[in-house]
């Protein structure tokens, strides 16, 4: 009995110093969070003083604005999140985007008839023309469009950015289409001739005669792309969407 007591002991003193060690954990743990917590609104605090510093440059200087949203990010600031409040009142950048996503949209339903829904981005970027546009006369960069139309993407599947190719090349969708990579693949396969035809892509991608026409021929249904019948020796798909027009 004495030495079942003495378990029963042992066992009751281990799991209160398991116990007093978990306590002791938790009370570790909180009190990072709130180191952190502080840390953060520091960060926060030092980032408001900067923009408002800095305001003109951030709302004049594209590539300064840049350096300035990936600061944000690196705390989980989203500038962007609302056009009112503080960000709004002290940059107008919620205004600014929300100015630059209304001429993306007017460029890309502008050129639907023509690109059927693909456009490329330095493209769009010639095309929306912001600075004349613009009570602010704002420069725009290629990074502005991109942060501008992922905010788009409350409106739908309707505006997406594809890459295509190696470096940093991308076509804006504006139409409601769901391209999966089998699609993207076909467009990185015809973005150097602006067409394909379905030997092409079993050549490229490697794909089986069934494959290559599920997915050409979805994008024909969807109107992204257009068939040449006349073609020999067999049809050729083309991509308007593909061709840069600048004009």
């Amino acid at each position: 009995m004495h030495r079942r007591a003495g378990g029963v002991g042992a066992i009751n003193k281990k799991r209160l110093a398991e116990a007093k060690f978990k306590d002791k954990g938790t009370s570790i743990a909180e009190d990072q969070i709130a180191q952190m917590s502080k840390q953060l609104e520091a960060f926060r605090t030092n980032l408001e003083d900067f923009a408002g510093k800095h305001k003109t440059e951030i709302r004049k200087n594209p590539e300064f604005r840049t350096q300035f949203q990936e600061m944000c990010a690196t705390i989980g600031v989203d500038p962007l999140a609302s056009n009112k409040g503080f960000w709004s009142e002290m940059l107008g950048v919620g205004d600014f985007y929300y100015e630059l996503g209304v001429q993306i949209i007017e460029v890309c339903l502008a050129t639907q008839h023509r690109n059927g829904g693909l456009l490329y981005l330095n493209e769009l970027l010639i095309k929306v023309d912001y600075k004349g546009k613009s009570k602010q006369a704002q420069d725009v960069s290629a990074d502005d469009l991109m942060r501008a139309i992922k905010k788009l993407k409350i409106l739908g599947n309707g505006f997406t950015l594809l890459k295509v190719g190696d470096g940093n090349t991308y076509l804006v969708q504006s139409v409601p289409a769901e391209l999966n990579m089998d699609h993207t693949s076909v467009l990185q396969a015809a973005k150097d001739t602006g067409n394909t035809s379905v030997s092409q892509l079993k050549r490229q991608l490697g794909w089986e005669d069934e494959r290559a026409k599920l997915a050409i021929n979805y994008m024909v249904k969807e109107g992204l792309a257009w068939v040449d019948e006349q073609a020999k020796p067999e049809k050729l798909y083309w991509f308007p969407g593909l061709f840069s027009d600048s004009a």
